[in-house]
């Protein structure tokens, strides 16, 4: 299995319950989204490249270090990952943003790809994968088998809530890829859903059903 970070700090905890409320608004629900994923970059980003430049204090001159943001790609799984890109935008403003369009089949459960657009140089890049929900891992291991067929060779998976058959399965497919979660719950349902989970992240995120 590769590895697996989960987070365990109380601010994601909180945020994550407030999230799991069924009478939470959706901008109380976009905003947690949000609000935890930036709280998980921190770590998630930990090896985010640098690049030195020559500034200025009011002191003297000096060489610092900054981050390299060219070097990050965002790739949201549509639609419900779009809830977490401003997240890592928020931190890392100069990063790229790729798109891949996944959509599940009710009855099978199988994902469907229909779009995919990613930056042009993301064979060079620190990938990050997001998607609020992790639940039978089907949707992030064809959308991370896409990336890597464009050349992507670095590439994180970000995601807010996760079952232990998705985590599995998605360790099993892409052993070097690694995983974050905010939380891990406790099972699927026979319908594939996330118990305790928060519903359905994208009708929550954009307030349809």
């Amino acid at each position: 299995m590769g590895k697996v970070t989960v987070f365990d700090h109380p601010l994601i905890q909180h945020k994550t319950t407030i999230m799991r409320q069924k009478e939470t608004s959706n901008k109380e629900f976009r905003e947690s989204v949000e609000e935890i994923t930036m709280l998980m970059c921190y770590e998630a980003l930990r090896d985010l490249p640098l690049t030195e430049i020559e500034i200025e204090t009011p002191i003297c001159k000096t060489k610092q270090n900054v981050i390299a943001g060219k070097k990050l790609a965002v790739v949201p799984i549509l639609r419900a990952g779009l809830g977490m890109v401003n997240g890592l935008l928020n931190l890392v403003p100069s990063a790229k943003v790729g798109h891949i369009g996944m959509y599940r089949d009710e009855e099978t459960l199988i994902p469907h790809e229909y779009y995919c657009k990613l930056p042009p140089d993301i064979d060079d890049r620190l990938i990050v994968v997001v998607d609020p929900m992790l639940a039978t891992g089907g949707s992030a291991i064809d959308a991370i088998g896409q990336i890597k067929s464009y050349g992507g060779k670095h590439i994180k998976f970000l995601c807010l809530i996760a079952a232990p058959e998705g985590i599995e399965a998605l360790s099993e497919a892409h052993p070097d890829v690694e995983i974050y979660c905010a939380n891990v719950d406790e099972c699927l349902n026979e319908h594939g859903y996330i118990i305790p989970g928060l519903g359905d992240a994208g009708d929550r995120i954009f307030g349809t059903k």
